[in-house]
C-alpha cells in the first residue's frame, strides 16, 4: 500500500500543476473580455461626454484625465499585450491634451475622435484575433 501512496503524490502534484495552469489561462481570457468590453465602453462615453463639454473647458479637461485614469486601469488588468498597448497609448495621449480654452476644446474634440476611431480599431482586432 505504501507504494501505491508514493506513486500517488507526485500524480496528484501534477495534477494540481495542471488545473492551476489551466486556471491561469481561464484568468487570462476572462481579463481579456473584460478589457475588450470595458475600454470600447470608456472611450464611448468619452466621446459622448466632450461633446456636451465644448463650452466648458475645465469639464472636458477633466473628462480626459478620468478617461485616461480609467484606460490606465484596463489597460493594467488586460492579458493581451496588443490591447494593454494600444490603451497605454490611448491613456497616455488623452493624458496629454490640455483644454484651457474654447479653441483647444475644439482641437481636443477632433483629436480624440482621430485617435479613438484608429483604437477602437486595434482593440477590435485584438478582441477578435
Amino acid at each position: 500500500m505504501r507504494h501505491l501512496k508514493s506513486r500517488f503524490l507526485p500524480l496528484a502534484a501534477f495534477a494540481v500543476c495542471v488545473f492551476a495552469a489551466g486556471c491561469g489561462g481561464v484568468n487570462d481570457t476572462i481579463d481579456r473580455a473584460q478589457a475588450c468590453l470595458e475600454a470600447p465602453k470608456i472611450v464611448t462615453d468619452l466621446g459622448t461626454q466632450i461633446a456636451k463639454l465644448t463650452n466648458d473647458p475645465q469639464a472636458m479637461d477633466k473628462a480626459l484625465d478620468d478617461a485616461a485614469t480609467k484606460l490606465n486601469d484596463v489597460a493594467d488588468q488586460a492579458a493581451n499585450t496588443t490591447l494593454k498597448e494600444a490603451t497605454d497609448d490611448l491613456a497616455a495621449t488623452l493624458s496629454g491634451i490640455n483644454v484651457n480654452n474654447a479653441n483647444d476644446a475644439v482641437d481636443a474634440v477632433q483629436k480624440v475622435g482621430t485617435d479613438s476611431a484608429a483604437y477602437l480599431e486595434k482593440v477590435a482586432q485584438a478582441c477578435t484575433g
